[in-house]
C-alpha cells in the first residue's frame, strides 16, 4: 500500500503490455526472426529478457538487458521506465530520474510515464514538482489505470502535508475504480485519523468485502471498531490478523497489548 509499489508494479505490468512474440524459444533468438522494425524488435527482445532478470532479482543482469535494449532504440519506452526502476531500486536516483524522464519524454502526453516521473519526484521529497505530472497521466483519454495516478497524488498530497487534498485524490480514483482497495482503506485511516470512526468503519467494510486482506488493514478494522466501542467486531478483526499474519509488526504488537 505504498506508492513505491503502485509505481514499479505499474511498470512492471502495464509498461511490458504487447512485448510478447509468437514461438519464443530463446531471448536471443528472436533477434534473427525478421520483424518490421529491427532495432525496435531487438529493444523489445533485450527488455523482455531484462524483465526475467527482475523477476528473479539480478538487478545487475537486468541493467545489462535493458542497457542493451536501449543501444537498439532509445526511444523504446518500456526499456526506459524498467531501467529507471531498476536504477531506483538499487539507490542511484541520479540514472533514476535521468531515465524516467526520458521515458516521459518520448511521448509526453501518455499517461504511465507521466504518473511514473511524478511518482518518482514525490518518492524523492519533490512534491511541488511531482504532483503536476499527476494530473497529465489523468488527462491521458487512453489512460488504463487513471485510479493509480489519482491514489498516486494522494499519497503524495499526504507527504506534502495536505490531507485535503489526499482525501479528494482517493476519492476521485474510486470514481474511476469504485473497488479499488487502496483508496478504500487510505480514506478509512484518514477518516480514523480524524476521529471519524463510523464514516471510517463503511469504507473499511467495503475494502474488506474485496478480499484483499493485510496487517495494515486488518489492524486498521481492529482500531476503528475498538474505537466504535463495537468488541465483536473488534475481536474478528483481531483473531484474523493474528491468524493470517501472526509474524507481523501489528500482529505482535496486539499480543503485547493483551499481555496482562
Amino acid at each position: 500500500m505504498r506508492l513505491e509499489r503502485v509505481a514499479l508494479m505499474a511498470a512492471l505490468a502495464l509498461m511490458m503490455a504487447g512485448c510478447v512474440t509468437e514461438r519464443p524459444d530463446t531471448p536471443e533468438s528472436r533477434l534473427r526472426e525478421p520483424k518490421g522494425s529491427k532495432n525496435q524488435d531487438s529493444a523489445r527482445v533485450f527488455t523482455e529478457l531484462g524483465q526475467h532478470y527482475l523477476q528473479t532479482n539480478d538487478l545487475q543482469g537486468a541493467l545489462t538487458q535493458f542497457n542493451k535494449a536501449l543501444k537498439y532504440d532509445e526511444k523504446y519506452e518500456p526499456a526506459q521506465t524498467l531501467i529507471a526502476a531498476t536504477y531506483e531500486r538499487i539507490h542511484d536516483t541520479a540514472n533514476a530520474e535521468l531515465h524516467y524522464r526520458k521515458a516521459q519524454g518520448i511521448d509526453p502526453a501518455r499517461g504511465g510515464p507521466n504518473n511514473n516521473l511524478g511518482a518518482f519526484l514525490c518518492r524523492t521529497g519533490r512534491t511541488a514538482e511531482g504532483l503536476p505530472y499527476f494530473q497529465k497521466a489523468v488527462a491521458d483519454p487512453f489512460n488504463q489505470a487513471p485510479s493509480v495516478a489519482w491514489i498516486n497524488a494522494g499519497t503524495c498530497h499526504i507527504t506534502a502535508g495536505d490531507p485535503a487534498a489526499a482525501e479528494e485524490d482517493f476519492r476521485k480514483a474510486l470514481t474511476v475504480d469504485p473497488n479499488n482497495g487502496e483508496a478504500l482503506y487510505q480514506l478509512a485511516n484518514m477518516l480514523y485519523q480524524r476521529n471519524d470512526a463510523f464514516r471510517a468503519s463503511a469504507f473499511m467494510q467495503r475494502y474488506d468485502a474485496l478480499g484483499q486482506a493485510s496487517p495494515q488493514a486488518l489492524k486498521l478494522g481492529f482500531d476503528i471498531e475498538t474505537r466504535l466501542g463495537d468488541k465483536d467486531a473488534a475481536l474478528n478483526y483481531r483473531r484474523r490478523l493474528q491468524s493470517q499474519f501472526p509474524e507481523s509488526e501489528q500482529a505482535r504488537a496486539l499480543d503485547i497489548t493483551a499481555s496482562p
